[in-house]
Formats: C-alpha cells, structure tokens, sequence
C-alpha cells in the first residue's frame, strides 16, 4: 500500500493506516476524516484493512465488554501495531522490513 492507490490520491496509505482506529471511533478531527474517508474511497486494500479493523473492534466490543483486560494486553497491542507500522513505512519506501524473511 503507498500513496496513489485511488484516483489523484496524495495520502500516503501509512499515514491512513495509522488514524484508522481513531476514524473508526470517530474521534478525527473533521478535516482529517474527510481526509481518511477520501482516502478510503480510492484505495481497495485500505478499505479492506478499514473494514477488517472495524469488524474487530465490534467483536471485541460486543464479546469482551465487561471482561477484566489483561494488563500486559495494551503493551502487546501497541508492540504489534507499531510493528506493523514499521513494515509499512518500509514498504512505501521500497525497503525490505526489519527481520522480514530473506
């Protein structure tokens, strides 16, 4: 995923990827929202991660409302996530990610 997957798209897919959850819980500023859903609109493989992340979080939210959270649960999430961003950012740049298989 880069920049340019939609029509005259100028948001890099990295930038979309990491404001996903807070679009999702609608907490974007609107210049920003409409910036991510223009995004969205042009760009399949971010729709797909956006819809993936929104069945997610609904399940978690309708299957693990009341349940305790782990505490070491948050620190895991954002090590993967900021994993994730990282082999994106590599991506974009055209660079093979850290530890990626040879």
């Amino acid at each position: 995923m880069s920049a340019g997957h939609g029509k005259d798209n100028e948001t890099p897919c990295s930038e979309v990827l990491d404001n996903l959850y807070t679009y999702i819980d609608g907490e974007l500023e609107a210049g920003n929202y409409d910036v991510v859903r223009e995004h969205l609109d042009g760009c399949s493989p971010c729709l797909e991660e956006y819809g993936l992340e929104e069945a997610v979080k609904k399940l978690v939210a309708k299957h693990c409302g009341c349940d305790p959270v782990p505490l070491d649960l948050r620190d895991k999430v954002l090590t993967r996530l900021a994993r994730a961003r990282n082999e994106q950012l590599a991506k974009e740049a055209g660079a093979e990610p850290p530890n990626a298989p040879a």
